[in-house]
């Protein structure tokens, strides 16, 4: 702090020293009994844009720090961001046009001068600000589009002294049609739905699809046949999700197939359900099976039955069911959760043949563990393919496959990219989601 009360002219020089070294150091100045605080430099190069690839409604600002903001020689402690708005003017200059009159390629804007609102703020030493205003016209946070702001930094410091940037505007927001940065999705998305097409289309004229075995569903006729040979029946349990969900849905699919071998060897089969819409589409599932071999009569309406909906009566009703009928084989397909070890324990206990799958990966280890094959993820959505022999379904999953190596070839190839520093290659892959 510089007291400057001297006099003379020597003195006063001596003064001019002092308050120049104290100007470079921030340090307030003492005029008279007055204490002046030096106000931080404000922040350069302050640019303000739309923001890019949105719906509008926002504003990118980036500016250079204050040089005061550096190692904190000033004590700034952050910015503020002030907006006002401003009005699209006529074509042509108005006559007697003052300096609240700007000229921005082409079109006349007038500012609107000491109606300032604070929009955000910045922490010292940010560089950059997006302004995310809302859509609804009630919101508090309302930003119309096609409408002008200027904009304007404040430099805030420790000690209450502020500075202001130059004014920059005015800027309008804009909603995109299409996000640029999701180009390589969309033509990811249109290049698999092209070979999907294609191998679908391949499929439904009888080219053979070659669908790697899975060892659970490969032992399905082994199991169902085991079950025939010891006279017991045989459990289906189709999860506990809804019908609307693909586990469910892929575990029906198999189920068709389950209940046609079981009629063909008329091994009795049960099916107990935790959700009405499912047992309904499950008892379809299985009359029309039974029909398809021509055993339609040996179809029971009681093969297929409701429990309950509540997670751990519709375990324990299951666990009495297997240890009462002493049931064969156990296929536990579908959507499960904390009930899947419960179950499996209790088939293993049982000495019953297991064959379970799950697209929920919590839910797999406990599977593993304790039945003797597990379809692990999609391997239940590539099961029903298998067994159904649908075009639709193997043709899916041949473009999946496709699909896969294709995806790891780029994998790689950015990899490359990114070990050897080229730029352009890895810019290709990036996505902005």
């Amino acid at each position: 702090m510089v007291n400057c009360t001297v006099k003379g002219a020597v003195a006063r020089a001596t003064a001019i020293t002092l308050l120049a070294a104290t100007l470079s150091s921030g340090a307030p100045i003492v005029v008279f009994g007055q204490v002046h605080s030096v106000p931080p430099a404000p922040v350069a190069n302050f640019i303000v844009k739309d923001k890019p690839n949105d719906h509008g409604h926002s504003f990118q600002l980036t500016w250079e720090v204050s040089a005061d903001d550096v190692g904190g020689r000033r004590n700034v402690v952050g910015y503020r961001i002030l907006r006002t708005p401003a009005w699209k003017g006529p074509s042509k200059a108005p006559e007697g046009a003052g300096p609240e009159w700007r000229n921005e390629d082409g079109a006349w804007w007038r500012l609107v001068e000491g109606e300032f609102d604070t929009v955000g703020r910045a922490p010292a030493g940010a560089a950059g600000f997006e302004l995310r205003g809302g859509k609804a016209r009630d919101a508090k946070d309302y930003s119309p589009d096609h409408v002008g702001f200027s904009f304007k930094i404040l430099t805030l410091s420790a000690d209450g002294s502020m500075s202001e940037s130059a004014l920059v505007g005015p800027v309008e927001s804009l909603g995109q049609w299409f996000h640029t940065g999701k180009i390589p999705i969309a033509v990811a998305v249109l290049a698999f739905g092209m070979l999907m097409l294609a191998t679908v289309n391949r499929a439904r004229r009888g080219k053979e699809m070659y669908v790697r075995p899975l060892a659970g569903i490969s032992a399905v006729d082994e199991a169902i046949g085991r079950a025939t040979e010891m006279g017991r029946p045989i459990l289906y349990i189709p999860g506990r999700g809804s019908v609307d969900m693909i586990g469910t849905v892929a575990a029906l699919t198999i189920l068709s197939r389950v209940a046609k071998r079981a009629a063909e060897n008329r091994t009795q089969l049960l099916v107990p359900c935790c959700e009405a819409v499912v047992m309904t589409v499950a008892q379809e599932t299985v009359r029309q099976a039974y029909i398809d071999v021509d055993h339609a009569a040996d179809y029971t309406e009681d093969s297929v039955f409701f429990l309950s909906q509540e997670q751990f009566a519709y375990v324990a009703a299951v666990n009495g069911l297997m240890l009462r009928r002493r049931t064969a084989t156990n296929f536990y397909l579908g959507v499960f959760a904390a009930e899947s070890l419960l179950l499996a324990e209790t088939g293993a206990l049982a000495g019953s043949i297991q064959i379970a799958g799950t697209d929920r990966v919590t839910q797999i280890p406990f599977f593993v563990v304790a039945c003797d094959y597990t379809l692990i993820g999609e391997e239940l959505y590539a099961a029903s393919a298998y067994l159904s022999r649908e075009p639709v379904l193997l043709g899916t999953v041949k473009a999946q496959d496709y699909a896969k190596v294709i995806w790891l070839v780029l994998l790689i190839i950015g990899v490359i990219g990114g070990l050897l520093n080229l730029g352009w290659l890895t810019k290709f892959f990036e996505l902005h989601l």
